[in-house]
């Protein structure tokens, strides 16, 4: 005989889940609202992500400062000064090799062309000369009659580098501020705070920090190995400006995706330029070789040891991240799950019933035996 279902029971589960669907509604509602106020102040949110970022890769030589009686203003401007100087070094490193070499760098492209035009007339193309002239002239007929976007893109692209420079100057202060008055931020916040907030949010903030800074050092570390092994198979190939591209590609590792694409590409033409097209495609292989153990294996791995993330999650957020929100989404979009799992181990901690302990006379039950 069939089981007859419950009407009082369906009309249960119903209700519930009409209840729960209302209440996942309201917590979404939320978050989009809290997402759109957030890209209403993105022009403030972005250089505090950056500072907080750049706090705490300098962090740790700023507290070493502390323990060794510095002032905090005096730790965080020396800290300050030399990150500014690591970043002029680095800029040096990748600025004045390839001015240099600029020269050669030139007649290696005009050779590139030519060898390229050579290969496009003979077999299997057998382009002509005449068409690659009026190839020629067609795209300037374009790139006259496409004066005014150009112009569009250019001002766009100032804009652009302005707003990247305020970004920067902002961050930087941020950055000191953070530094010397850093650990008086959570007692301020304590005291601002009523009630059980004044313990809870401090807890959080506190374990969103430790957390933050495992993920700018495993990043860092991530894109050590991408230098280290990049360069070495330049260095074996014979490629010039070993160092800057290396230092360029530990740099680059901080943007996910666009970083890793642009310091591949400026690989793989500086090798074409300079040793022509099979080792060229012996530096493409390189590139993708350790850009896909580095996406698959290395930087999940890393970071899922040191945020607490499975290797699966990290993928799928900075595949999430990047379709919702681009780079900066990809850039952001670890932490941002990492930070989320913090916000849940805390909720299931406080939500969680204490096991129970037996009362004294109370007997434990019997574990069941065999039958």
């Amino acid at each position: 005989m069939s089981a007859i279902l419950s009407s009082a029971k369906a009309a249960a589960a119903l209700r519930t889940s009409a209840r729960v669907s209302a209440e996942l509604l309201v917590v979404l509602v939320m978050a989009a609202a809290a997402l759109w106020l957030l890209s209403r102040m993105w022009s403030v949110v972005w250089p505090l992500i950056v500072a907080l970022f750049l706090t705490t890769l300098t962090w740790p030589l700023a507290e070493f400062l502390r323990r060794r009686g510095w002032p905090p203003a005096l730790a965080a401007s020396v800290v300050t000064v030399l990150s500014l100087l690591v970043a002029a070094g680095i800029v040096a490193l990748i600025a004045v090799p390839v001015a240099s070499q600029s020269g050669e760098l030139a007649e290696g492209v005009t050779e590139g062309i030519e060898r390229l035009r050579e290969w496009a007339a003979g077999p299997p193309l057998n382009i002509g000369d005449d068409q690659i002239s009026g190839a020629s002239a067609a795209a300037m007929d374009r790139l006259q009659n496409s004066v005014g976007s150009a112009v569009s893109t250019v001002v766009t692209g100032v804009s652009t580098i302005f707003n990247g420079l305020i970004t920067a100057v902002l961050a930087l202060f941020l950055m000191f501020f953070f530094l010397k008055d850093g650990p008086r931020f959570l007692p301020w916040l304590t005291r601002q705070l009523p009630g059980r907030l004044a313990t809870d949010i401090p807890v959080v903030a506190t374990r969103g920090w430790q957390t933050l800074g495992s993920f700018v050092r495993s990043q860092a570390f991530v894109g050590l190995l991408d230098a280290v092994f990049i360069g070495l198979g330049l260095w074996i190939v014979g490629v010039p400006l070993v160092l800057p591209l290396a230092v360029l590609t530990f740099v680059s590792a901080f943007v996910p995706i666009v970083g890793a694409l642009f310091a591949g590409l400026v690989a793989v033409l500086i090798a074409l330029v300079s040793n022509g097209p099979t080792d060229a495609l012996i530096v493409l292989a390189i590139i993708v070789a350790v850009q896909q153990l580095e996406g698959n294996v290395f930087q999940p791995m890393i970071q899922s040891r040191s945020l607490g993330l499975h290797a699966a999650v990290v993928l799928l957020a900075v595949t999430l991240g990047s379709s919702l929100a681009g780079v900066v989404g990809a850039l952001l979009a670890v932490p941002v799950a990492a930070l989320i799992a913090v916000v849940w181990n805390y909720l299931r901690e406080q939500l969680s019933e204490p096991p129970h302990e037996p009362e004294a006379g109370e007997r434990l039950p019997a574990a069941p035996g065999p039958s």
